[in-house]
């Protein structure tokens, strides 16, 4: 499978400074010709954000024959992390939109290409408010810096501008900071996004998400490369804006984000201050403030994706389901860690514009066509679909539902390493592993498809790692979501080192899922790990792991693994060696999301 990170955040030079424009009418909501026409005009904002006023770089794709007499509605965006107003994919959706007759507004967020201010991780009171300035611009209630209104924007009502917003990413989560601030916004695709930033970042997959009693396993070679382009943005631009910059030792981010790296760096999580840093990372993330957010959302996440896995769309779409806002949900293929956005193979891909040609393109034209067209026949499609990359028709690729699948199918750890269906099959005994000073797992390189070098296969350290392997399977089995894993483990040495003080005394584990075909050949189901860092040894705990859409063949083997560390995250402080033990009456137990062929 590639590892080819999507141009959705590809960071381009090109800048457009005057009108492009291109040919003839448009008919709204429909593709365009060759011979169709729309202007792009670059504009300048200053708009208040966060207590300080930021200049806001932007263009404007505005359709031929949309006129004040005329309206259409509007399309906001903007860039992925590192990236601007030109990137390949966030320039295209300007297009794209103007080409099926919307109004669309695309702008380089807060830090990035030329905008001004700091880099604030798409903070709802930052980013949001930000954001917010644009859509006053676009109710035409408001001017651009050099004096160009907008006029030409359908209206719900005076001030109201029909307005809808897509964008991958840094450009996803933007989108739900905007609603939560301004309820102006009417509909929502955020793609490859985030709900959690303390998740995302420092992934602890035994507490779960939101609330936390010790924080995770440093995730840091997503952090760090992030970390690094974020820091470097000032050198990117020619003429500094002074906005840009806050101190020698925190020069393009707000100083809350740079605290939360050095701590995470550290090693060390002393816990009032670590406890205080993921509340920020908390608070700046859409787990935070969704119950503000009451625009319809399509919510499109990907198969391939370490940084922000399907677990994350998952609870951003059962908080909204469950407060009555309006959400459906796709698993695509790609992701921030590769996946495939080949249009033959049916994947949307937003730089080469083929919405019409998609099933996710179709997907979100019909979501806009609904809720910015407001053609209330529009059927917007299932609550839930999933690509499937076993199967070859394009026009068949993906699998819908009403409903997310349940954990209907448990498997139990076995003491002679054995992973069986039944409970009366375990057979007593005990295993154990140990980790070393050194990682002896690996998953991914994180950053490997960003910077074109390849990736090891997956491995892990014999002593370093317990598994347990299913017998061959006797029909084909398809997984879809996040399997759940429950257990226990001994370790003395973690018993007494975990009261510490320091959460970085706790015993770290890393769950994973492999498919071991009958040739021998081994598969790490998309690079995904699942970190724990234990809050209590000694008691038994439940993982969630990633979720995952995967289709084990007939005569292959599924195995559990549990292993010592992963050199993409950090892992433990010293030496503790760790057994499990295992028998009828009490064994750990795997869960899986088992959907019928």
């Amino acid at each position: 499978m590639s590892r080819r990170v999507p141009g959705i955040r590809a960071a381009l030079a090109l800048t457009l400074t005057a009108p492009l424009t291109l040919t003839a009418p448009l008919a709204l909501g429909t593709p365009a010709t060759a011979a169709d026409q729309y202007t792009v005009t670059a504009l300048k904002f200053t708009v208040p954000a966060g207590g300080r006023d930021c200049t806001v770089d932007a263009d404007l794709y505005r359709p031929v024959g949309v006129d004040r007499a005329h309206p259409a509605p509007a399309v906001l965006a903007t860039n992925g992390f590192g990236g601007s107003k030109s990137d390949g994919s966030t320039d295209a959706i300007g297009k794209d939109f103007a080409q099926r007759g919307y109004v669309g507004l695309v702008y380089s967020g807060l830090g990035f290409g030329r905008s001004g201010c700091l880099v604030s991780l798409d903070d709802p009171d930052i980013d949001g408010k930000a954001a917010s300035g644009l859509i006053d611009f676009l109710a035409g209630t408001r001017a651009a810096d050099d004096g160009t209104r907008a006029d030409f924007v359908t209206l719900d009502a005076k001030g109201d501008p029909r307005v809808g917003m897509i964008g991958g990413s840094y450009g996803g989560a933007i989108q739900l900071a905007t609603a939560a601030v301004d309820h102006r916004v009417d509909a929502l695709v955020p793609l490859i996004t985030w709900n959690d930033l303390a998740y995302s970042l420092d992934p602890n997959s035994a507490v779960g998400q939101g609330r936390w009693t010790v924080p995770g396993a440093f995730k840091w070679q997503w952090t760090n490369g992030f970390y690094l382009m974020g820091e470097t943005q000032p050198l990117t631009v020619p003429s500094l804006d002074p906005t840009r910059i806050n101190s020698l030792t925190c020069v393009h981010f707000v100083t809350r984000a740079c605290a939360i790296i050095r701590t995470l760096n550290s090693g060390s999580y002393p816990p009032k201050a670590t406890a205080g840093l993921l509340a920020y990372a908390h608070s700046v993330s859409p787990v935070s403030y969704l119950n503000r957010v009451k625009a319809p959302t399509l919510l499109v996440q990907g198969q391939a994706d370490t940084l922000f896995n399907l677990n994350e769309a998952t609870a951003t779409y059962k908080t909204l389901k469950a407060q009555g806002t309006t959400a459906n949900m796709i698993w695509q293929s790609w992701g921030h860690s590769g996946g495939t956005t080949d249009p033959a193979a049916g994947e949307l891909d937003l730089s080469q514009g083929n919405l019409e040609s998609s099933y996710v393109g179709k997907r979100i034209l019909a979501w806009f066509d609904r809720y910015l067209l407001q053609r209330k026949s529009t059927d917007t499609g299932p609550a839930f679909a999933y690509y499937r990359d076993w199967i070859t028709d394009p026009a068949d690729t993906y699998a819908t539902a009403n409903q997310l699948p349940a954990l209907d199918e448990k498997l139990y750890l076995s003491g002679d390493g054995k992973l069986v269906d039944n409970r009366a099959k375990v057979a007593r005994g005990s295993r154990g592993y140990s980790n070393w000073l050194v990682p002896t797992s690996h998953s991914e390189s994180s950053l490997s498809g960003t910077i074109g070098l390849p990736d090891p296969a997956p491995y892990d350290t014999a002593g370093t790692y317990l598994g347990w392997t299913s017998e061959p399977l006797t029909r084909t089995t398809d997984v879809v979501g996040a399997p759940k894993a429950t257990l226990k483990v001994v370790s003395p040495k973690a018993e007494r080192t975990q009261n510490s003080g320091d959460a970085a005394d706790n015993l770290v584990l890393f769950a994973k899922l492999y498919d071991l075909a009958p040739d021998g050949s081994k598969t790490l189901v998309h690079r995904l790990v699942a970190p724990v860092r234990m809050p209590d040894v000694t008691k038994s705990f439940t993982v969630t792991l990633p979720g995952i859409v995967y289709r084990y063949a007939k005569g292959h083997r599924l195995q559990f693994v549990i292993a010592a560390s992963d050199d993409a995250y950090t892992g433990n402080r010293g030496i503790k060696p760790v057994t499990v033990v295992s028998s009828p009456q009490d064994t750990g137990v795997l869960e899986l999301p088992v959907v019928a062929d």
